[in-house]
């Protein structure tokens, strides 16, 4: 009795371990894709982080969006983007209950949103919310994002509402979203920060 006790909480244990293992940031930078998303509203600040990939054979099915609250003083907008991957049997299911999240370069600023989630499947296209350069203003850059679906359904971030939409990237044409690189400002010290400025994204089968 000892015994199957002692192996019943090693299984349990592994079953946590697994689970645990599912929610975190896992880096496949050297996963192949298909084809490049992007948008042509982005703007210039900061330098291009990593590619990060989603675990090979998940996609992302949802996102969190890291954001800089609206303030008197220096507004930075939208600061970060989780992309959150699931296996496509799990998309099927509808079941986000184990995932695994990557993001690229993310800004110092701000606090993640829940996670948004596609009714079926996975994320296919995306836009940016960006406010144009400000010259001797506040300078805030990417604000939000929308996502599209497999079956066309659209998603908004929670974001700030500065700047105007730009126009919907390129579609993935077969599986889905499941990789991300952002372009992120780092601190300007006295001067204007602006934090994520531009996003790429990725496709695979």
């Amino acid at each position: 009795m000892r015994h199957f006790l002692s192996l019943l909480l090693v299984i349990i244990g592994l079953q946590l371990s697994i689970q645990s293992i599912g929610r975190r940031s896992e880096r496949s930078a050297s996963r192949p894709y298909i084809s490049v998303l992007t948008v042509t509203n982005g703007k210039w600040f900061g330098s291009w982080g990593e590619v990060e990939m989603c675990p090979r054979g998940t996609y992302a099915a949802g996102f969190s969006l890291k954001v800089d609250k609206p303030s008197s003083g220096d507004n930075k907008g939208l600061t970060g983007i989780r992309l959150h991957c699931i296996s496509p049997l799990r998309a099927l299911l509808d079941l986000h209950d184990d995932y695994s999240s990557v993001r690229s370069e993310v800004g110092s600023w701000g606090e993640w949103t829940e996670i948004k989630w596609c009714p079926c499947c996975f994320l296919t296209a995306f836009k940016l919310r960006v406010e144009s350069y400000q010259g001797f203003g506040d300078d805030t850059a990417a604000n939000n994002i929308r996502f599209k679906c497999s079956q066309e359904t659209e998603l908004e971030g929670k974001g700030t509402s500065w700047g105007e939409w730009g126009g919907w990237s390129q579609k993935c044409e077969r599986g889905g979203i499941c990789g991300i690189k952002t372009q992120v400002e780092g601190p300007q010290g006295n001067g204007d920060d602006t934090a994520l400025n531009d996003v790429i994204m990725y496709c695979c089968d």
